[in-house]
């Protein structure tokens, strides 16, 4: 049987920013708005996105999954594009999408992400499993051998912060998940927006310990993230074996400063033997704004 593939992207910030109304730029969205204008839009280009895309269409995958800021400061008239773009790149069935930090900048739209994309991001399994969701998070969907987990970190913060925080009633939900699922032949992939560890206390999930007590209880295969803007494998304990944590680059960005250019990334996960195995190709945007492969390695 064939490899099973999988790609990762993350960190869209669709451009360009709709033009805001006055009223929009009150609190939190006012700083966001003179960052953007001043800095972000010089990097996150619609350009490199499409270009991304482009390749990402021409190899071969079966499913896609983004982990989430797809918008920038959770403006209404954001939403509707980004709905448009995500089309772009696959149907519900092909494609699972979880949010981000931007996706619920402030309190007024922190719904809209859930309502906008349900349909690629609502559990679709067996009674079973849906018996087990009571909200929308953690979901689960089923792909050929692969179990996708998606869970959301994303809530409003404070100007300047941009944490993350799953929360008891998650975590609980979480808990069940995985413990059903360790009985299982499956591939588990946690899909989270914010990485489980981070040197930044503006950026860490607030909620990581518990998270990762959970993991180590019952495990998974592999967790993605975005959030950090650069390649990342991290290692957490599993109860048998470490799990590895892939984050990618934005998929809209040029290279700037410590931030590498858009990539992202393929994983072929096929049985070997009694046991998992795991390959993970990079493919990333050179400065002649063309996507190469930057490197294979084996994860499992």
């Amino acid at each position: 049987m064939a490899a099973f593939t999988l790609a990762h992207l993350s960190d869209p910030h669709l451009p360009p920013l709709p033009e805001p109304r006055l009223a929009d730029l009150a609190g939190k969205r006012a700083l966001g708005y003179l960052n953007w204008t001043r800095n972000r839009h010089k990097f996150h280009r619609r350009d490199v996105l499409d270009t991304l895309v482009s390749d990402l269409h021409t190899q071969v995958s079966d499913h896609i999954a983004v982990t989430g800021d797809l918008v920038n400061l959770a403006l209404e008239a954001e939403f509707p594009s980004a709905r448009t773009w995500l089309e772009s790149v696959g149907p519900p069935d092909r494609v699972t999408v979880i949010p981000g930090n931007h996706d619920a900048y402030v309190r007024a739209t922190k719904h809209r992400f859930a309502e906008t994309f349900g349909d690629y991001l609502r559990s679709d399994g067996s009674p079973q499993d849906n018996a087990l969701q009571s909200e929308t998070f953690p979901f689960l969907r089923r792909r050929g051998p692969l179990a996708l987990i998606g869970v959301s970190s994303s809530v409003p913060t404070p100007p300047l912060m941009a944490t993350g925080w799953l929360g008891r009633s998650q975590l609980d939900a979480l808990g069940r998940l995985l413990a059903q699922l360790s009985a299982e032949q499956v591939f588990r992939v946690l899909l989270i927006h914010h990485p489980l560890r981070s040197k930044s206390r503006a950026k860490r999930l607030t909620d990581s310990p518990q998270l990762l007590a959970l993991l180590k209880q019952y495990g998974v295969e592999l967790i993605l993230h975005g959030h950090d803007h650069i390649h990342s494998t991290m290692w957490f304990d599993g109860p048998n074996r470490s799990i590895p944590a892939i984050g990618v680059p934005s998929a809209s960005s040029i290279a700037h400063g410590h931030t590498p250019a858009a990539a992202y990334n393929l994983f072929a996960i096929e049985r070997d033997g009694g046991a998992w195995r795991c390959e993970q190709t990079v493919r990333g945007i050179n400065d002649a704004m063309r996507v190469r492969e930057i490197r294979q390695t084996r994860l499992i």
